[in-house]
């Protein structure tokens, strides 16, 4: 058996064994993956005493990007939630779209507010949202849920500083360029969140649940104190934009030379710079300065932050041991002849999201893995990394089902039942993922 055939055997068994670990197991990803970095380096020949060090550094190095940024964004997303402002951006969306189309207002609601926000706690933070919309517009509570899902789905797969996009493009090497995969992935994103928004307005109608039934009264939110529109929006608006122009100033045609426009769009434009910046902003949220703010508020985000951060890590270790064993030249050099291009990091996310239904740990394995393999299949450019990113979040999400929390959120948050969900929910992962894939292949076209 030759080396490449043997290389290609471990990577399948660790692959395996990440997929039985985290689904039959029911291990914690952070394990799953630092075993698999052991199992990857042992089997490929490693020496021994040098795998442990490997794991280390790639697991450092991964957080050294994107520790921080995490833990912010992390934050932000917790005072959000906790002030209102998450309600109050519902209401500047329906202010703007209308109660003619609740539909189309819960998905940008769930485009904007899954932003900063994990999914899974942004559709309980907007059910009750999504509930009075349906009592007072008497539209589907199905299609309403579903469209709320997929906005929410949508930035959560593309969008940074989202944990497994960022985690995705730092892998690829785009740390100095995130402003480019934020304003690709909102492109992207607002592709997904619009097909699930169709696919939701057709499918929903169809089912019937208890909510339904239920009259206005039982869902109120008159009563809750909303903070400003303006303070709401600043802690997402501003870090997007301060890394975005950061991304225009270091361009290669660098349009504003080296000025100090320049010097000072690279020093803020910085993901940690830009998140800290919202992060000051956020604090305009608190009702008062206290412990229960300072502390308990900035505490739970910290808290939050900390399963994302292991989970990233450990896939920064898996990457890094992929790199060390060769297996990305070995793997690539077999795919090259079958030219799958932008597809490859689709197909991979796509088995990896299915088979154990995590998006974020579907999202740092894939890009850890094609990380050594862009060059082979044409993606080594600046637009080709971005376009990788985008269609391993396409892979990421395809699909949704009992292994995914998101899927159990949803599904039990609208009072459906399983069946149902699988028929509305779970295909409408599918249709965003495969449409979004679309969408990145368009793309690639143009800028690759």
């Amino acid at each position: 058996m030759t080396e490449t055939y043997w290389l290609l055997i471990v990577l399948a068994v660790s692959v395996l064994f990440i997929i039985l670990g985290t689904t039959k197991l029911k291990l914690h990803p952070f394990i799953v993956l630092l075993l698999a970095s052991y199992v990857a380096g042992a089997l490929a020949g490693l020496p021994i005493d040098k795998i442990a060090g490997t794991i280390a550094t790639g697991f450092g190095n991964i957080m050294a990007y994107i520790g921080i940024v995490i833990i912010l964004g992390t934050i932000i997303g917790t005072i959000l939630e906790k002030s209102n402002a998450a309600v109050k951006l519902a209401e500047i969306v329906l202010k703007v779209v209308g109660k003619r189309f609740p539909g189309l207002a819960m998905a940008i609601i769930g485009y904007l507010v899954s932003i900063p926000v994990f999914c899974d706690s942004a559709f309980v933070i907007l059910s009750s949202i999504r509930k009075s919309l349906v009592l007072k517009t008497g539209k589907s509570s199905v299609a309403l849920s579903l469209a709320l899902a997929s906005g929410l789905y949508a930035t959560h797969t593309f969008v940074p500083p989202t944990p497994g996009p960022i985690a995705a493009a730092g892998n690829l090497g785009l740390e100095n360029q995130l402003g480019q995969v934020i304003l690709f992935g909102l492109v992207v994103a607002a592709f997904a969140m619009f097909i699930g928004y169709v696919w939701a307005s057709f499918i929903g109608p169809k089912f019937k649940v208890d909510e339904d039934q239920l009259t206005e009264s039982s869902s109120d939110n008159s009563g809750l104190q909303l903070p400003s529109g303006t303070k709401s929006v600043l802690p997402i608006f501003v870090p997007i934009v301060l890394i975005a122009l950061r991304s225009i100033a270091t361009y290669p045609t660098q349009p504003f030379g080296e000025s100090t426009i320049y010097t000072f769009l690279n020093f803020i434009g910085q993901p940690i710079n830009a998140l800290l910046a919202g992060f000051l902003l956020s604090l305009l949220l608190f009702p008062k300065f206290n412990k229960e703010t300072l502390t308990g508020w900035i505490g739970d985000g910290i808290t939050a932050a900390a399963p994302i951060l292991l989970v990233t890590g450990a896939g920064g270790a898996f990457g890094t041991i992929l790199k060390e064993t060769q297996i990305g030249d070995s793997l690539g050099a077999l795919l090259s002849g079958y030219e799958l291009g932008i597809f490859l990091p689709f197909i991979i996310a796509a088995a990896f999201k299915t088979a154990q239904g995590s998006s974020t740990v579907a999202l740092v394995a894939t890009s850890a893995l094609i990380a050594p393999l862009l060059s082979g299949i044409g993606l080594d450019s600046l637009n080709g990394k971005v376009l990788a990113v985008m269609a391993t979040g396409a892979g990421a999400m395809t699909i949704s089902h009992a292994n995914d929390s998101f899927f159990w959120v949803v599904t039990q948050f609208s009072g459906m039942d399983v069946k149902t969900g699988y028929r509305t929910q779970t295909t409408a992962t599918l249709i965003q993922g495969i449409g979004s894939m679309a969408v990145v292949y368009v793309l690639s076209l143009f800028f690759v």
